[in-house]
């Protein structure tokens, strides 16, 4: 796909898997899109009337965004306050709902709770995570890992865990419990500042009726 033909079209950021469908679902129903966009696993883009969608990870949304590679995308509050990307944020899809959380054994809430001075975590959101532990004032040791984080204080890696929770149950199933809990997140549409004003209209009229349909005030 050449250059040209995406800045000649809406281009929109959108994470692989769940997310990408309910987006989807939710622009059909707004009026946005007059028809259902499947995904391709071969398709890195996808073109549907004036819109060009991007299927990339979903921490990737928050960069083709702010970098102007995308007009606007969908990705998450854990994301978006990893990332700490430059770009507006006008509607919240609320969709994607989860908790960005502590989590550990049932036995270190004690620990957790007894005004330590610095604490080993395991996490994918070091940002969020030392900036939270920066303002309770405590040190953070933290152990970046992307993959079977719940296993890190099950082992000895790390005293506890900063992860989305959803529903709790692979905290369960591994025998920890929610510590503490950091934010909520969920899904939030996101412009890209030059495009908010160069494509204005465009832009406008889909906010609008994301407004109208789906957005949580």
């Amino acid at each position: 796909m050449a250059g040209k033909q995406l800045k000649e079209k809406i281009t929109i950021a959108l994470p692989k898997g769940r997310l990408f469908e309910e987006t989807i679902q939710i622009f059909v129903h707004s009026g946005i899109l007059d028809r259902e966009v499947k995904q391709d696993s071969r398709k890195l883009v996808i073109q549907a009337g004036m819109f060009n969608f991007l299927l990339v990870r979903a921490k990737d949304v928050p960069t083709y965004v702010e970098y102007g590679v995308a007009d606007i995308g969908v990705a998450g509050d854990d994301v978006l306050l990893e990332s700490r990307a430059d770009v507006y944020r006008p509607v919240d899809l609320g969709i994607g709902a989860c908790t960005i959380m502590v989590a550990g054994l049932p036995e270190d809430r004690e620990k957790y709770f007894s005004n330590p001075t610095s604490l080993k975590v395991a996490t994918k959101y070091p940002n969020i995570t030392r900036e939270f532990f920066s303002k309770k004032g405590i040190k953070a040791q933290i152990i970046e890992l992307y993959g079977s984080i719940e296993l890190a204080p099950l082992v000895g890696l790390a005293d506890f865990i900063v992860d989305i929770v959803e529903t709790g149950r692979t905290l369960r199933e591994n025998g920890l419990v929610v510590i503490e809990e950091i934010r909520p997140s969920s899904a939030k549409l996101i412009v890209n500042r030059a495009s908010y004003k160069t494509k204005n209209t465009e832009v406008m009229d889909i906010i609008d009726k994301l407004e109208n349909t789906y957005a949580k005030r």
